[in-house]
């Protein structure tokens, strides 16, 4: 018997089929069968055909993906999310998501021009009104909006940050109110929080859902907060989402803007340009105009704001931080030693989403050229690569190229609350970071970073911009040159062949992470801050 189901993944999710009898792929790779003409060899194969998703209302080009779908099983087809949600592919549902694409291509145009002039009349709003000072009152509860339309996020820099703000709000106001698109881990369990789901429209259209998801949002948030106090609106700006000017405007408390970097600039660097790029533009030089306070995490970032006219004055450079008691030296790695067979070895870890700016593939080219030059680190030394994302086949090009498949491990996505443990299990912690591919200054403040200081270990980094300025050489990390293979493998070598050294580092950079970079300290600058514009 022959191959009968196949399972097709999004979001990360794992196959939870696992049998001679059925087969799994990725999203991605069932759309490249598609873009090379290979998916004919799989048209109505298989008996049975499902779609794991994380949630089934929000997947992105329902009726193509559906039809999809469809063309590849000869009796059952369905839709499922992790929850346990069914929804069978027929021919009447083919039929409606046919109907509902059809009707949001014709209403788009109309949106579009909808969210323009409401954009253009809030900011004249904006220009008339920027001398009326709004008072914060921090009896009343501030409320913290998560917009962003990504899903089952079970790892990475944004859940930490978002976790260590609401985590500690109340440590100098209230109680925080949370209103999100999705559960974030590691948020406390007694965090007042509300999901506001987007709904079902727009999403045949890349930006679209995101556009219209503003007034999706605001209603759903204005029946929630109606008769509470609030104190101030907090967001973590999301592409295409005001949500945060409107609110703040209707119930007359600040606005804090948690702005990580330009949309715009992401999607044209790292991903593709934004087809609504002049709308996305103006919605985000709203969101920074109208904020009374916009935090960033590095100085780079407040100088790119300031070269665009935004008041120096409102923003806070606030690098990232961790939870130091979570993140520690305290922390027992030995299970995860035993679980991937490194008791007696030397591992040299990196943790993260292998986006394009960690240098993850860097790390392993610079790993393979160590183990090459120095074969006596065959038996003694193993990289231990925790995450997964999108250069993840970069990594594994050069640990063939390399022949080193003995000396590295690859965990895939590990969930938020176990990377403590993860981190202990190693004795050299890596951030092999490299320069913005347009020669701008690199404007992040990697989570990672000071999760490594928190965990007391040996550290080797690129020296570039902030964790240039947060780690010094040689007495709380060992700094390399940003996107150096050789100088990242020198750093390597020193580090794995002095276990006095990395434990002097590591010392050094808990204290100076305790003292400087916890979240609580990151949460309270943000208050104070609050104060002085709005007390």
């Amino acid at each position: 018997m022959g191959i009968s189901r196949i399972t097709i993944l999004k979001n990360g999710i794992q196959n939870p089929w696992s049998s001679n009898y059925s087969k799994a792929m990725t999203f991605k790779e069932l759309r490249n069968c598609v873009m090379q003409g290979t998916i004919i060899k799989h048209i109505f194969k298989f008996q049975e055909a499902q779609l794991l998703t994380y949630r089934i209302e929000v997947i992105p080009r329902p009726f193509l993906t559906a039809l999809l779908i469809r063309l590849l099983s000869r009796r059952a087809c369905y839709f499922k999310d992790v929850k346990g949600f069914r929804q069978a592919i027929t021919v009447p549902l083919l039929m409606k998501l046919f109907r509902q694409l059809i009707r949001d291509y014709l209403r788009k145009f109309i949106l579009i021009r909808r969210s323009l002039i409401e954009v253009q009349q809030l900011s004249n709003e904006y220009l008339t009104e920027k001398l009326n000072k709004k008072l914060v009152d921090l009896s009343g509860a501030p409320v913290y909006l998560r917009t962003d339309l990504s899903f089952g996020l079970s790892s990475g820099g944004s859940i930490s940050h978002i976790a260590g703000v609401l985590n500690h709000l109340d440590c100098f106001a209230v109680q925080p109110i949370f209103l999100t698109t999705d559960l974030i881990p590691t948020v406390r369990g007694d965090a007042q929080t509300t999901i506001i789901t987007p709904g079902g429209r727009f999403w045949d259209f890349n930006e679209l859902p995101g556009i219209y998801f503003n007034q999706v949002f605001v209603e759903e948030a204005e029946k929630h907060l109606r008769g509470r106090k609030v104190s101030f609106i907090y967001q973590r700006y999301s592409l295409n989402n005001y949500s945060g000017v409107k609110l703040a405007k209707r119930v007359g408390v600040p606005l804090v803007l948690e702005y990580n970097g330009s949309e715009i600039w992401i999607n044209r660097h790292w991903g593709k340009p934004l087809k609504y790029e002049s709308l996305s533009a103006q919605i985000e030089l709203l969101n920074l105009n109208f904020a009374d306070l916009v935090v960033v995490v590095s100085q780079p970032m407040k100088d790119e704001l300031v070269s665009r006219r935004i008041d120096a004055e409102k923003i806070l450079v606030n690098p990232n931080g961790v939870d130091s008691e979570r993140y520690s030296p305290n922390v027992d790695g030995s299970g995860i030693r035993n679980r991937y067979h490194l008791d007696g070895k030397t591992v040299v870890g990196f943790i993260g989403t292998f986006g394009k700016w960690h240098g993850a593939e860097i790390l392993a080219e610079a790993f393979g050229k160590l183990l090459q030059e120095y074969p006596e680190y065959l038996k003694q030394v193993k990289l231990f690569m925790i995450g997964n994302g999108i250069t993840m086949p970069l990594v594994k090009e050069n640990i063939e190229k390399f022949n080193m498949s003995e000396n590295c491990i690859l965990t895939g996505l590990i969930p938020q609350e176990k990377g403590p443990e993860y981190l202990a299990a190693c004795d050299i912690l890596v951030a092999s970071h490299k320069p913005n591919p347009d020669g701008t200054p690199f404007f992040g403040s990697p989570t990672k970073l000071f999760e490594y200081m928190a965990m007391g270990k040996g550290i080797v980094a690129s020296e570039l911009n902030q964790i240039g300025e947060v780690l010094k050489h040689g007495h709380t990390g060992w700094l390399v040159k940003p996107g150096d293979v050789g100088c990242l493998m020198g750093g390597l070598k020193i580090l794995i062949d002095d276990e006095q050294r990395r434990a002097k580092l590591g010392k050094a950079a808990r204290e100076e992470v305790v003292a400087k970079y916890t979240w609580r300290e990151h949460t309270r600058k943000i208050i104070e801050k609050l104060k002085e514009r709005c007390g």
